[in-house]
């Protein structure tokens, strides 16, 4: 494929704040962008040429939007696959759709990684009555998930018994899902790796991500694990890359079990959360390479310029008033990001600081210190 120079057209499917930051780095390189989604006034759509606001059910609409843009790429994977091959029939899209059909489903996914020899937690398919009762003796603890559509720990369960397990299938309305081994694990990390169509690859250095309520909350890197570790985590975002023929951005979280193995907990075909911080740490951010992946342009080196962390800023901070900007931002190493979403909600994912200092402790430390300074 020919290179889709500056100037040219990016279309977006999805809106939120993956694609704001999308959408900034593809201005920055002269190009152009539409998004749409069944949303206005959106993060992406604030820094888009064009917002479309219509259903993504409305084919018709999906396919106009296509051929009105150069490339078509997704903002997050829950786009529903019907949409993908619309668009598809109109523009390029990239990463395909069969990717984003195979990372939306948990239990798709888990049989590609099973089915591919990738290193995988135990799971289990919950289609019907019975299936819980089968396959419990060989679990114990577990996690039930929705097998489709979840994210950010939403429709996930914890489970420590049969009854439990049956109580939460039932409260996610019997809808298939996965039972999945829980993993008494040392620590989570997770690799952000870039294919271009010809087949090159790039990796950025695995970040150390710490959680609270089943969402992100710190994002350390580079991280502080093993060589070895951080090689085996890109061998094997490597082989997904190349098996899941990826033309994009893939983010890859993994468990560490305290015997130092690796085992494959999500997949992410879009950069992650844990990857914001490439923007004020790496030459090139994981959005300036999403769109260099998709424009089949030479893909930017990942270098780190300094150690870096992550805070994630959710709608709590918020609290009964404006959080205090200014106290956070006299850190003159803190940088502050900010999605333009329109209402704080708890747990909903507002904005992010990033901090960077001489070594990984320090800008965790730093960055901690800014986020609690936004409450005084």
């Amino acid at each position: 494929m020919k290179p889709i120079l500056p100037g040219s057209t990016i279309g977006v499917l999805g809106s939120g704040q993956l694609g704001r930051m999308f959408a900034i780095a593809a201005r920055r390189l002269g190009y152009r962008v539409h998004t749409y989604s069944p949303d206005r006034d959106t993060p992406t759509g604030q820094i888009a040429d064009i917002e479309i606001d219509a259903p993504y059910e409305d084919l018709d609409r999906v396919r106009a939007f296509a051929a009105g843009v150069d490339v078509v790429t997704f903002e997050f994977e829950n786009v529903p696959a019907p949409t993908a091959e619309a668009a598809a029939s109109a523009a390029p899209v990239r990463p395909a759709g069969l990717v984003l059909h195979t990372t939306q489903h948990r239990l798709r996914e888990k049989t590609f990684l099973e089915s591919h020899g990738f290193p995988v937690t135990k799971f289990a398919a919950i289609r019907q009555p019975g299936d819980l009762a089968a396959a419990w003796p060989g679990f114990g603890s577990a996690i039930l998930k929705t097998a489709g559509f979840g994210y950010d720990g939403k429709g996930q369960y914890r489970v420590t018994s049969l009854a439990e397990a049956e109580a939460a299938w039932v409260a996610m309305g019997q809808q298939e899902a996965v039972l999945e081994a829980l993993v008494d694990f040392e620590a989570e990390l997770s690799v952000v790796a870039v294919r271009s169509e010809d087949g090159n690859c790039v990796f950025y250095t695995p970040s150390a991500n710490s959680h609270v309520a089943g969402i992100l909350d710190i994002s350390v890197a580079p991280s502080q694990f093993p060589a070895a570790v951080a090689s085996e985590a890109q061998d094997i975002a490597r082989g997904l890359l190349e098996q899941l023929d990826v033309v994009g951005v893939l983010c890859v979280e993994f468990f560490l079990t305290r015997d130092h193995r690796l085992l494959i907990n999500e997949l992410a075909p879009r950069p992650h959360n844990s990857g914001h911080l490439t923007i004020d740490a790496c030459i090139t951010s994981q959005f300036e390479q999403q769109l260099r992946a998709v424009c089949n342009l030479p893909l930017g080196s990942t270098e780190m310029l300094r150690p870096a962390a992550m805070a994630n800023l959710l709608g709590d901070v918020w609290g009964d008033s404006e959080p205090d900007w200014a106290s956070a931002l006299a850190m003159p190493e803190v940088k502050l990001h900010l999605y333009g979403k329109l209402a704080a909600r708890p747990g909903r994912k507002m904005g992010h600081l990033t901090a960077t200092a001489a070594t990984p402790t320090q800008a965790e430390r730093l960055v901690r210190e800014a986020r609690a300074r936004l409450a005084r």
